[in-house]
């Protein structure tokens, strides 16, 4: 009998060594999930702390606390001063501005958020004296993270929008007659809600670096979310020929290679369905 226990005893504690170390991977595995879970809404809640206490209350002194030293600003200042520089014309020409956080999603070091201010103009703007007026205006922010503090930030904002809520530029621009050879290259995506933090960083790159391509004019971006959280967007960007889109494709092309980025293994990645083509207007031919 004695020697039956002692057997038993033995295989049991044989048994619990071999399952021991796939416990202790398992354990591995969910404490990393956990440790980038805890992260990704750390950021989120900073990303909230900055906009409604630092930026809505003027309470700038915390700034330190969400604001890396390594911050570059696009003027070169670096840290609290480099984020803070392009808001103070916002906050010295409408003191009383409040930022709407709309949606605030978090992925990776990266958290995006789409806001909306409203403020009233009581001090110069732009060069535009004081006109009283309250104006709203929206706007997405990228904020990049590294060690729990912001280290880099895209900011997409409607600057025309805002001077045309002040007046100072009519609101419609467009021409009377659309211009013969102009085109628009117009894309609309579906993109599922866990996708839609990569793919607004794609699409703010993609945004700003077309700007600076020959023969691009304006571009324009909607969007909507469906009750399931998938998001509709459509970009229109306009350009002054065919052939100004055809070498402006070539140029982002190699810009992808150059990145090793490809939009299609993105695409298929992410679940994201596109709907691509080139428009002219009605009457222009």
């Amino acid at each position: 009998m004695n020697t039956i226990k002692t057997a038993t005893a033995t295989i049991s504690l044989l048994l619990a060594g071999a399952m021991t170390p796939g416990i202790a991977n398992a354990r591995q595995v969910n404490k990393h999930a956990n440790n980038k879970t805890f992260t990704m809404e750390n950021n989120k809640a900073i990303v909230q702390e900055l906009y409604e206490t630092s930026l809505n209350k003027k309470q700038l002194e915390l700034l330190p606390n969400q604001i890396s030293e390594e911050f570059a600003g696009a003027g070169g200042a670096k840290g609290v001063k480099g984020f803070i520089d392009p808001f103070m014309p916002l906050i010295n020409a409408f003191p009383d501005i409040q930022y709407k956080l709309i949606t605030l999603v978090s992925e990776g070091d990266k958290v995006v958020v789409r806001w909306k201010w409203t403020g009233t103009q009581t001090g110069t703007f732009r060069n535009v004296p004081a006109t009283g007026k309250t104006i709203s205006s929206d706007g997405i922010s990228i904020y990049e993270f590294k060690n729990g503090k912001i280290v880099g930030s895209d900011v997409q904002l409607d600057r025309l929008g805002i001077l045309q809520s002040l007046d100072v530029v009519p609101a419609n621009i467009a021409p009377v007659k659309p211009i013969k050879d102009q085109v628009q290259f117009i894309d609309k995506f579906l993109v599922p809600a866990n996708a839609i933090a990569e793919f607004k960083e794609r699409t703010a790159f993609n945004r700003q670096f077309i700007k600076t391509l020959p023969g691009f004019i304006t571009d324009a971006e909607y969007v909507y979310t469906d009750e399931q959280g998938n998001l509709i967007c459509i970009t229109v960007a306009q350009w002054e020929s065919r052939e100004a889109l055809s070498k402006a494709k070539e140029t982002v092309q190699a810009k992808y290679k150059e990145q090793g980025f490809n939009p299609a293994e993105m695409f298929k990645r992410l679940g994201i369905t596109a709907d691509r083509g080139i428009y002219t207007a009605v009457g222009s031919n």
